[in-house]
């Protein structure tokens, strides 16, 4: 991992309260590729799209990462042998919609509510290469007392995402976090799904709100109509609130769903209690490809599909999963740090 450089934010002088120190402009993309640029890692700016750093291995793969907002809007390994064997991976919209975002939220202590926090972009801290089959970016934000590193990683068959959230404040912070992936999957909805989750308790929730997020949180739980007389197998979801087992080793995503895989809050709280796997696949059986995705830190899988709905966004399907603590929050206590960490990696090759 990159290492820590420490991060300082200006505060005004308690003594001077008209004053107003204005924070420093952000740095150019030029200017950012003088002092971070390397072999397999170039900062550009494109019109409306925010400053973005390409890191590429050895192998062709390579993904996108957008400065300010910390969205990650591309990655495309190579899955083929063949020269342009290589295939997008994400379901990327306009406006930075999609991708792979990191979702921090903070949440009062007395009603487990969004509190207000103050925005801050994300600003490069570190870089850090082995050759170039191993590349590494790592941003750094303040949101009040939270110091908060984010890592991004890319290898020839991964790419990996790191959140490290330290407390500088004097009191302990409830925060709802997730690294929320969008997969796409080229117009094939019927040949969308995960594998692994089996045995596994699960339950219709929303996802956290997002400025990635594709379907917000109400539209992400409304019910779907009957898909129709010959849709063997389909059922409605089941309420929020209501658990049950994943009782099919393979979850087929072309109906719309939403759901929290965990152990219930009330399991947890045991002693002994079944957690979600560590890993699990995500299908794509048009192409034939299929990705793993592992997650660390977290304690939730969070899967997504819109069914029907992904009409309303472009003629390409696409599901969103990935690690996540939003029905128990983390809770940071002062001075202590927490880490959670996403992983995407094929043995397509």
């Amino acid at each position: 991992m990159a290492s820590l450089v420490s991060f300082s934010l200006l505060k005004a002088s308690a003594s001077t309260p008209t004053t107003i120190i204005s924070p420093p402009p952000s740095p150019t993309f030029e200017t950012l590729d003088q002092r971070f640029g390397r072999k397999g890692i170039k900062f550009s700016e494109s019109g409306d799209i925010p400053t973005t750093v390409e890191l590429t291995v050895r192998n062709g793969s390579s993904l996108k990462l957008q400065i300010s907002n910390g969205h990650i809007s591309s990655y495309r390994p190579k899955v083929y042998w063949k020269d342009d064997g290589y295939e997008e991976v994400l379901h990327t919209l306009a406006g930075s919609r999609g991708g792979v975002g990191l979702v921090i939220n903070e949440l009062s202590q007395q009603t487990n509510s969004k509190a207000p926090s103050a925005s801050a972009e994300w600003t490069v801290k570190d870089v850090d290469s082995d050759s170039i089959d191993a590349l590494q970016v790592e941003l750094g934000c303040m949101r009040g007392s939270l110091d908060i590193s984010y890592v991004v990683s890319l290898y020839p068959l991964s790419m990996a995402t790191a959140v490290i959230v330290k407390n500088n404040g004097r009191k302990a912070v409830n925060i709802s976090s997730a690294i929320l992936s969008h997969f796409n999957f080229k117009k094939n909805r019927s040949g969308s799904g995960v594998q692994g989750l089996r045995g596994c308790s699960y339950c219709t929730n929303p996802p956290p709100s997002s400025p990635f997020e594709i379907l917000s949180p109400s539209e992400s739980i409304k019910s779907e109509d009957s898909p129709g007389f010959f849709s063997f197998g389909w059922e409605p979801e089941t309420k929020p609130g209501v658990w049950t087992v994943q009782d099919v080793p393979i979850t087929v995503l072309k109906n719309k769903l939403s759901r929290v895989y965990s152990a219930s809050p009330a399991e947890r709280s045991k002693d002994f209690h079944r957690s979600a796997p560590s890993k699990y696949e995500v299908i794509d059986q048009g192409r034939g490809l299929f990705y793993r995705v592992i997650r660390m830190g977290f304690e939730e899988i969070y899967l997504s599909s819109p069914g029907s709905y992904s009409d309303k966004y472009g003629e390409d399907y696409f599901i969103c999963t990935g690690p996540a603590s939003i029905l128990v929050p983390v809770t940071v206590n002062p001075g202590e740090e927490w880490r959670g960490a996403q992983v995407i990696e094929h043995d397509n090759l």
